[in-house]
Formats: structure tokens, sequence, C-alpha cells
């Protein structure tokens, strides 16, 4: 497969999406779908930017990830890559769920008059007594550790076959990506599952009954990986392909958005607008893919600081949005002052966190996941 050579531009497309990831926190607090608290005011049209983001920011997040899984064996084998995805992704989920996400459900009970008193008395009393949401232990935002780490140990065998005895798929990849549509037969897999299985799963980021997103996220995974192992051939496809996906994207999301508006629920109905959004996600996907390899892919040191951030925000910016979004809930403000009260305070809380604490205590490392190389 060649030497392995680093791609800023996936970097680039990591911290970006994960900076998107603040943003749309903070827009489930306005929006009208449940969350762990919500503004006095909710706002109907907040929906349609939220539900264009939602549809791509996780796949793209998977399939990154699946990505760094290809880099992570180049230096490791399975015994060692294991390992390292179970301190990386155990410990800070372990740490999180103890300390990061007891203070929002916290702030959820007392917004919801379901608990009164001091954080103390609720941490000591309250924060793990069963599961939420009739109970309190939960791992709320930090779900995708879990079950990222369940699929780097499931198909890390299979990725070390792959990587080791890799010519006739591998070759079979590439030759279908170089057909002029050919990387859209990757969409069948997902159609079928989004046609035929998310219809009885509700996704409750649970783990053990989340059979929908559990499916359709370690495609996704598997994806980046088969991805990045064609070397050249992916993002020579993806350069060749990316404005007509840009037009396919925007069609498929105007489309859906058609459907959601004008048409009844129905079979027919319901398997196009399967189609539609698997075919909506795979383009967004292919879209960044694209013009970040164009634009992107370069080293500079505003990356590199961005990078080695992106886990321990993640960890963290929940939770600065919550406590924050508690006192600014009731206030008789428009949704502007609030939305950029919390996007500043949550990037900035976060930030001075990090710079000054977690950077400063190396113990503190490891609880946030932070060592030399930062894909997750």
């Amino acid at each position: 497969m060649g030497t392995v050579i680093r791609r800023y531009d996936l970097d680039w497309l990591r911290v970006i999406v994960f900076a998107l990831l603040i943003f749309y926190h903070v827009g489930m607090f306005f929006v009208p779908w449940g969350w762990h608290i919500k503004n006095n005011l909710v706002y109907e049209w907040i929906k349609w930017p939220m539900l264009f983001l939602n549809q791509w920011r996780l796949p793209i997040l998977f399939v990154i990830s699946g990505m760094g899984t290809y880099y992570a064996l180049s230096k490791r084998n399975l015994g060692q890559f294991s390992w390292e995805r179970i301190k990386r992704l155990g410990i800070p989920l372990i740490f999180g769920m103890l300390f990061i996400v007891p203070p929002q459900v916290y702030i959820e009970r007392l917004a919801k008059n379901q608990f009164s008193g001091s954080y103390f008395q609720y941490f000591t009393t309250e924060a793990f007594h069963g599961v939420y949401p009739e109970g309190n232990i939960s791992w709320h935002h930090l779900w995708f550790l879990p079950y990222l780490l369940i699929f780097s140990l499931l198909l890390g065998p299979l990725f070390i076959y792959l990587k080791k005895n890799n010519t006739r798929f591998i070759d079979w990849t590439k030759k279908i990506m170089a057909t002029r549509f050919g990387i859209y037969w990757f969409i069948i897999p997902l159609y079928f599952l989004e046609a035929l299985v998310e219809p009885f799963f509700d996704i409750t980021h649970a783990l053990i009954d989340d059979w929908f997103n559990f499916s359709f996220s370690i495609v996704l995974f598997f994806y980046g990986f088969l991805l990045i192992a064609t070397g050249e051939s992916f993002w020579k496809c993806v350069e060749r392909i990316k404005s007509k996906a840009l037009l396919l994207g925007m069609i498929t999301f105007l489309s859906q958005a058609f459907i959601w508006l004008f048409l009844e629920d129905g079979y027919v109905v319901h398997f196009t607008e399967a189609l539609l959004k698997v075919l909506n996600i795979w383009s967004w996907i292919l879209v960044l893919f694209g013009y970040a390899a164009k634009y992107l892919n370069h080293k500079s040191g505003s990356l590199a600081y961005a990078n080695r951030a992106v886990y321990p925000f993640y960890i963290l910016h929940q939770t600065v949005t919550i406590v924050l979004g508690y006192f600014l809930m009731n206030l008789s403000w428009g949704p502007f002052p609030k939305a950029a009260i919390l996007v500043i305070g949550t990037f900035g809380f976060s930030g001075l966190i990090y710079h000054f604490i977690i950077l400063k205590i190396p113990f503190l490392h490891p609880l946030f996941g932070l060592k030399k190389s930062s894909n997750i």
C-alpha cells in the first residue's frame, strides 16, 4: 500500500467538523426537538440548518476515524492497536462519565425541578443512581467514544488482514472508483440500512439497543479505512467528482425538504426519502473530502494546536454549553444574543480550561486523550 503520508486536509476536516459540533449543540438549545435543557422560546426556522448539518456531521466523523485507523495500524500490530484504543478511548470515557457528564444531568434536573440542592449534594447522593434518562448515569455526548472503541476492536483483525492481503479487494475498489460515478455504489449498504432497519430502531446512543445507528456508523467507519487504503485512487476520485457531488447534495437535500413539507408518509415516500437521505449524506462527505483536499492539505502551526485541542474540546464543550444555557434560558432576550454568548462562551471556557489547566498538568493528559498523535 506504499508509504503512509500524513494528510493535513483530514486534520483540518476533523477540526472543522468538531467545531461545527459546538454550533450544533448550541442550536439544540433553541430548536423544537428535545434536548437536555431548552430556551424559554424555541424557533421553528432553526430546524432547517440543523437538519442539513445533522445528516452528514457524524457520518463524516466515522469515515475520518476509519481513515485514522489505517494510519494507526501502519505503526502498530493488532495487540498494540487494540490496547492503544482502549486507553485512548476508554480512559476519557470513564473519566467523562464520572466528572464531565454529571454537571449536565444536574443542570437538567434543576431545570426540570427534579432536584433541588447544591451540586455537591447531587454528586454525593444522586449522580450515580440509575441509568439515564430515568436515572442519572450517562455518557451523554461522549457516546461516540464507546462506539468507536467497539468498532476498532471488532474490525481491527479485518483491517490487519486487508493491509497484509489487500491486492484483490483493494484493486476491485479502485476499479469501482475509477468509473464516472462508481464511488456512489458505496451507498447501497447504507440505503438498505436506512430503508429497512431505521424504521424499527430509534437512535438512542445507548449501544445495546441502537441497532440502526450502530450498523450505519460501523459501515461508514469501514468505508473510511477502505477508501484511504486505495491511496491516490480515492483522492483522484473526489477531485474529479466534488462539483457534481455538490450539485447532487443540494438537489437531494431540497428534495428531502419538499417531502417533509408537502408529502404524507407511506411506503413509496419512505423508500424514496431513504434513497435521497443516503445520497445526500454521501454527496456531502465527498464534497468535504474533495474541497478539503484541494484547499486545506497544508501544514500550519494553528492546525497542529487545534488538532491536539480537538479531543479535550469535544469532552468539555457540552458541559460548558449546558451550564451557560441554564443561566440564559429564562432571560427575555432574542435567540441571537443568547447564541452568541453560548458559542463564544463554550469556545472560550473550553479553551481556557484546555490551555491553562489540561496542557499544564501532565496527569490530566490521558484523561482527555492527549498524546503526540491526536487522531481518534
